[in-house]
């Protein structure tokens, strides 16, 4: 009796992991959702909007910030010094889950200037997130 209550207990602890377990392109798709929906509230310096778009066959979110910094030398460097550290504060903050970059999703992020000109963009993925970090 105790044997058929302990595989029966088995068994449904297997299907519920089973159940519960999401994969990486379902949690990509969560993310993308997610991100979007509480986009609005996003607050960063120069920043005036952010967006998600997830590309499941390639494994890969695309972040894009918009700012509404002109397209010149002097802001370009300003934004290569600011992005790197908004990114590691969005990573610290798990807005960027170390998670999904472990299990290989990689993170394309855009800081475009106020003419959707790309200032930077840095690649978040498994080599380059201990780098980020420091």
């Amino acid at each position: 009796m105790i044997r058929k209550i302990s595989r029966i207990l088995c068994t449904v602890i297997m299907v519920l992991m089973l159940v519960g377990c999401k994969n990486a392109k379902q949690k990509l798709q969560e993310y993308v959702t997610t991100y979007n929906s509480v986009a609005a509230n996003f607050k960063a310096e120069d920043v005036t909007l952010t967006t998600a778009r997830g590309y499941i066959n390639d494994d890969k979110i695309e972040l894009r910030f918009e700012t509404n910094l002109e397209q010149n030398a002097v802001n370009k460097v300003k934004a290569e010094s600011s992005f790197p550290k908004l990114l590691k504060e969005m990573i610290n903050k798990d807005q960027i889950p170390k998670e999904l970059v472990e299990e290989g999703i990689q993170f394309d992020a855009y800081f475009l200037a106020d003419d959707n000109t790309v200032f930077v963009k840095q690649i978040i993925n498994k080599e380059s997130l201990a780098e980020l970090l420091k």
